[in-house]
């Protein structure tokens, strides 16, 4: 159900971007980026969080992590990543297959600025082999509340 919803979605809203499948995973950001033959930073992670009372869905790029005190400054509240089961009910898409498109559920989605070295990025398409080729700033267009600065490289330092 998860790829027919994204398959809707993308035919109502964007009918241009292509949807890839491929016969490898694109459940990890490393699996997908050799599937794809793209540099890890290019798989655009949607990740479901809950900071406070908020939940949300944040895209970043593949090879950034989630910072605790950047989200504590913007929300007040540690981030916590949602589970599983909870991920699939919110979302419609198993975990590893997420992505802003065809939502189960309306919720607001972050596009981290470490999206913004990228001219091109390719988000999950709601299955564990499936990923979509978009412009960045078209990826806003279509899904984005806001951007955020939620993010830090893996690099660098945790600053908690």
């Amino acid at each position: 159900m998860s790829l027919e919803s994204v398959r809707a979605w993308l035919a109502q809203h964007a009918p241009e971007l292509p949807l890839i499948e491929v016969a490898e995973s694109t459940a990890t950001v490393d699996t997908a980026a050799k599937a794809l033959g793209v540099e890890p930073g290019r798989i655009a992670k949607t990740l479901a969080v809950r900071a406070g009372e908020q939940t949300f869905l944040l895209v970043a790029r593949g090879n950034a992590r989630l910072d605790n005190a950047k989200s504590k400054a913007e929300f007040g509240a540690r981030p916590r990543m949602l589970g599983v089961e909870e991920t699939f009910a919110l979302t419609g898409h198993p975990v590893g297959g997420v992505c802003p498109f065809g939502l189960a559920t309306d919720l607001p989605v972050y596009l981290d600025l470490s999206l913004k070295a990228f001219d091109v990025v390719y988000p999950a398409g709601g299955s564990l082999n499936t990923s979509v080729r978009v412009e960045t700033e078209r990826l806003f267009e279509l899904v984005g509340d806001r951007w955020v600065d939620l993010t830090r490289l893996s690099e660098e330092t945790d600053g908690t």
